[in-house]
């Protein structure tokens, strides 16, 4: 099931998506500029995140990248035109305003690094 979601959001709508890439169902991934939002292999985007890719009220349009190995937590929120570098994890309930370095944690609203770590699939943490 997880499989076909993934081929549907990559053939029908246009997103840039791993084959490896797993989206919970209650995630919201932009559908305005779906081609706009790009995620790399073994990132996690669990339930109700919001990834988005365009503005209305400044009329932008913004590729959004999410890295390698990542963790997007529950109910976090990915600004358009953001990018996210590999091995992050982003808490539960973080707004990303801003490009987030690899290898970090970031938590909060705006979500800003609290600590350096490494990654393994989808996130887990491997210290």
């Amino acid at each position: 099931m997880i499989r076909l979601r993934s081929i549907f959001l990559r053939k029908i709508w246009g997103y840039k998506l791993s084959d490896s890439t797993r989206i919970s169902f209650s995630a919201y991934l932009d559908k305005t500029n779906p081609n706009g939002i790009e995620i790399q292999d073994y990132t996690l985007i669990a339930r109700g995140a919001v990834i988005l890719s365009h503005d209305y009220t400044r009329g932008i349009r913004a590729n959004t990248k999410i890295g390698k190995y990542c963790l997007i937590g529950t109910n976090s929120i990915v600004l358009p035109g953001v990018t996210i570098g590999d091995h992050v994890v982003v808490g539960a309930g973080a707004v990303v305003t801003k490009d987030v370095e690899s290898n970090s944690i970031v938590v909060g609203n705006p979500a800003k690094v609290i600590k350096k770590i490494n990654t393994g699939a989808y996130g887990k943490i491997s210290e």
